[in-house]
């Protein structure tokens, strides 16, 4: 074991610990949910770290020998991340107290131990290399974390806005095999106009289309860091040349366009940024919940139910009733869209609770945001690969269902006048015949004129059925 110290007293750690006792008193603290805070967080922290020695050593502010196995051991982990010596080390709860703290304090631990490793000295001796004095140099709690958050989302927003226009392609690819697939509409889930199933896929293209370009378009929002405000925004500790250096050396080492705020109490104490993107992920969510209960009503039954398209299926769907197949996949995205939103409101709510120069609340705005993210990465993918492109239509059940509704009758209204095609709907519905076969058998308009005005192009686009020159 190996004794370390701070305010509250003394506390022994394992010898070979690369973590320390900020890192043990946060396990002890806040044993809440036995999952660990998000490594795209940490290793966009470890990016900042990396930075920070970059440019505390291009000011005179680090031996070059401390900045040099600073940075090493960063580099280190962000090569081999999860296969790294330290990743086991690099722990706390992600539910925690204290604005990020204590998951800033572990990764100094970690990477200080793990410099003074390199350099041939035993844990735990912070006169060489101290996790505060040296690798949280020039930095604070509250602009490190802001700061890799806004790093961590611009790079999963790049992600899913890639895996977003697949999926719009994959809708477009249905919109237009599915062109000629003539079905019934229905408004309040009732009989409506006729409209094509291809002109279905292509609205839902149309709403995925926008949730792509919302999307893409947000990261603009996150590139402003308040990284060199330290504490509340000042920029107290930290030399203004060194707030430049930072932000380059952040843009060299991500490839990301990051920009110093111009204020950076305001991008230290507001949140509303991430409520912001979560509002548009959230969107996102939305129209994948639309798509999929429409896709589960169309392809209800196979007997009972519309059946007017059929889902792939991907496993059975009961342990008690024999060849029942559910669309799984459908409910996945539908409940990854309900969690997106549920995560939407703990950021809305966490970030107004941020009083005056603070928010304590961000790691749960981290947790939440890029789960978000990652849930709907994963979903959509699966949602693409496994529903949408093996989407089927049924054209038998699709014609059934469009000719026995009296909807059909609409398009006799500028031929017959409201009040007959009404007459026609009614007698369709009691004697269970289509409008086609009332309107022949009373002679009311010619079979020919008949095909004019139901053509599939006539009667679902703008215009008057049957109508030539409009």
């Amino acid at each position: 074991m190996r004794i370390e110290k701070d305010q509250l007293g003394n506390k022994e750690i394992l010898a070979e610990s690369y973590y320390g006792i900020h890192t043990a008193r946060a396990i002890e603290n806040f044993n809440i949910s036995n999952r660990a805070v998000n490594s795209k967080l940490i290793l966009a922290i470890i990016e900042v770290k990396k930075a920070a020695a970059q440019a505390n050593y291009k000011i005179g502010l680090l031996d070059n020998s401390i900045a040099e196995a600073i940075v090493t051991v960063c580099d280190d982990i962000l090569l081999n991340q999860e296969n790294s010596n330290y990743w086991k080390a690099l722990y706390t709860d992600a539910y925690q107290g204290g604005a990020g703290t204590s998951t800033n304090m572990n990764i100094n631990e970690v990477i200080a131990n793990a410099a003074l490793e390199k350099l041939g000295h035993t844990k735990g001796n912070y006169s060489i290399i101290h996790p505060l004095n040296h690798v949280n140099l020039s930095q604070s709690t509250n602009d490190v974390y802001p700061t890799a958050l806004r790093i961590a989302a611009i790079r999963e927003t790049r992600r899913l806005s890639v895996k977003v226009s697949k999926l719009q392609e994959a809708l477009q690819t249905k919109e237009n095999q599915f062109s000629s697939v003539l079905k019934l509409g229905r408004t309040q889930l009732m009989d409506a106009l006729p409209i094509t199933l291809g002109q279905e896929f292509g609205a839902w293209a149309r709403a995925i289309a926008r949730d792509r370009w919302r999307i893409y378009k947000v990261e603009e929002r996150l590139r402003e860091v308040n990284i060199g405000g330290t504490a509340i925004g000042t920029g107290m500790n930290a030399p203004m040349e060194y707030i430049y250096l930072i932000t380059d050396y952040l843009q060299d080492n991500t490839g990301l366009g990051l920009s110093r705020s111009d204020f950076l109490v305001d991008a230290t104490q507001n949140l509303d940024v991430f409520v912001e993107v979560s509002g548009l992920l959230k969107a996102l969510a939305v129209n994948l919940i639309k798509i999929s209960n429409d896709l589960r009503l169309l392809a209800s039954g196979p007997s009972g139910g519309l059946g007017e398209i059929k889902l792939p299926p991907v496993q059975a769907g009961s342990s008690i009733m024999p060849g029942k197949v559910n669309p799984v996949i459908c409910e996945m995205i539908a409940q990854i869209g309900l969690r997106v939103i549920g995560n939407d409101s703990c950021i809305t709510q966490a970030a107004m609770m941020g009083q005056l120069e603070l928010n304590a609340f961000t790691p749960l705005v981290a947790e939440a945001l890029l789960e978000s993210y990652s849930l709907l990465y994963n979903g959509i993918g699966t949602f693409i690969e496994k529903c949408i492109e093996g989407i089927s239509s049924n054209q038998e059940k699709c014609t059934s269902n469009l000719e026995y509704s009296s909807a059909m009758a609409t398009a006799l209204v500028y031929h017959l006048g409201y009040d007959k095609g009404c007459e026609i709907a009614i007698r369709s519905q009691e004697e269970n015949k289509t409008v086609r076969q009332i309107v022949l058998e009373e002679g009311l308009i010619s079979p020919e004129e008949i095909e004019k005005i139901f053509n599939i192009y006539q009667i679902t686009s703008p215009g008057i059925p049957g109508k030539e020159n409009q």
